[in-house]
C-alpha cells in the first residue's frame, strides 16, 4: 500500500507496483490518471511536478484512489471522468464508460450527415445516450444540426444534462425518458439520423467478462438477451412507427453481429447502402444504414 513521505514519482512508482502486483491491467496507465485527478493537472504537468514532495494533506484520498482500483474498480469510475472525442465526460456506475470505438460511429455519421444535408439541419436522435457522449460530441462539432437523446434510465439522462451543461450544449438538446424509440413514436419526432449503440453482450457471456466490467458496469447497459440482438430487434421493429423512416440508421454492434443486424434493416425497409464501419481491430462494429432522402 502506498506510504508517507515521498516525492510524487516515488508515490507513482510505489503505487504502480502494488497495482501490477495484483494483477492490474495497464497498472502504471491508471496511477498516471489516478495522480492527474487527485492534484488536479494534465500528464504534462504531472511529469513535471515528480520530483516535488508528494502533498502530505493528500496521503488519505490517495490511499482511498488505490485502493479502490485494487478492488477492481474501473479507474474511469475511480476518478469519475472518460475521455471521448477530444471532449472529457463525468461517469458513474449509473451508465457504461465511453468506449474509443464509438468515435468511430460517431465520425461516421458526422460524415454522412454532412453529405447528404449539406444545406440542412438534420435531427440526430440518440436512442440509449448513457453519458451523452454521442449527442453532446454531435451538438459540440456541428452547431446547425438539432440534437435529441433518450434513455429508459433517468439517473443516466441526469447525467448526460449535466456533460451537455459542461460543453455547452444543454439547451440544444431535446432530452427524452423512454424505452427506445417510444418517446420519438409517441412525440411523433422524425429523426433524419438515427444512433444507438444499444446493450449486446449475449446473456451467457457474463462469468467471461472482465471482472471491472461484470462486477461494475451497469448490466442493464451491457446485456442483449440470449443472442445479444434483442435491443437491434425492437428497435428495427419500431422504425416503421416512426413518422417517417430515417435517412440514416447507425447502429454499434457485438462481435459477429453485423451480418445479423443489417439483415434485420433490409427485411424492416428499402435502403440505399447498408455498409460495416470497423474498428481498430479489424471487427465490424458498426451498421450504417442509408437511404434516400424524402424532400
Amino acid at each position: 500500500m502506498p506510504t508517507a513521505s515521498k516525492t510524487i514519482r516515488e508515490a507513482y512508482v510505489e503505487a504502480s507496483s502494488f497495482l501490477g502486483k495484483l494483477g492490474v491491467a495497464e497498472a502504471a496507465s491508471c496511477v498516471e490518471l489516478l495522480l492527474q485527478h487527485l492534484l488536479g493537472c494534465s500528464r504534462t504537468e504531472l511529469l513535471f511536478r515528480f520530483q516535488e514532495q508528494f502533498p502530505a494533506e493528500l496521503e488519505g484520498a490517495w490511499r482511498q484512489l488505490v485502493e479502490r482500483k485494487a478492488a477492481g474498480e474501473p479507474v474511469q469510475y475511480v476518478i469519475g471522468e472518460q475521455d471521448f472525442y477530444g471532449l472529457t465526460f463525468a461517469v458513474s456506475p449509473a451508465v457504461l464508460i465511453p468506449r474509443p470505438e464509438t468515435e468511430l460511429l460517431v465520425e461516421a455519421l458526422l460524415h454522412e450527415g454532412s453529405r447528404l444535408f449539406p444545406q440542412g439541419a438534420p435531427l440526430l436522435a440518440d436512442v440509449g445516450t448513457g453519458s451523452g457522449i454521442i449527442p453532446v460530441t454531435v451538438a459540440h462539432a456541428r452547431p446547425d444540426w438539432r440534437v435529441a437523446a433518450s434513455d429508459i434510465s433517468a439517473a443516466a439522462l441526469e447525467m448526460a444534462r449535466s456533460n451537455a451543461q459542461r460543453h455547452g450544449v444543454a439547451a440544444r438538446v431535446e432530452w427524452l425518458e423512454g424505452d427506445l424509440l417510444e418517446p420519438y413514436i409517441e412525440r411523433r419526432i422524425a429523426p433524419d439520423i438515427l444512433v444507438s449503440n444499444p446493450p449486446y453482450i449475449p446473456d451467457g457471456e457474463l462469468p467471461a467478462l472482465m471482472p471491472e466490467v461484470r462486477l461494475f458496469e451497469p448490466h442493464t447497459a451491457l446485456f442483449g438477451g440470449v443472442e445479444g440482438l434483442d435491443l437491434y430487434r425492437r428497435m428495427v421493429g419500431q422504425l416503421p412507427l416512426l413518422p417517417r423512416i430515417p435517412t440514416v440508421v447507425g447502429f454499434e454492434v457485438g462481435i459477429g453481429q453485423a451480418e445479423a443486424v443489417a439483415a434485420m434493416l433490409r427485411a424492416a425497409a428499402d435502403w440505399e447502402e447498408i455498409r460495416f464501419v470497423p474498428d481498430l481491430q479489424g471487427i465490424d462494429r458498426h451498421v450504417i444504414a442509408i437511404r434516400a432522402r424524402e424532400l
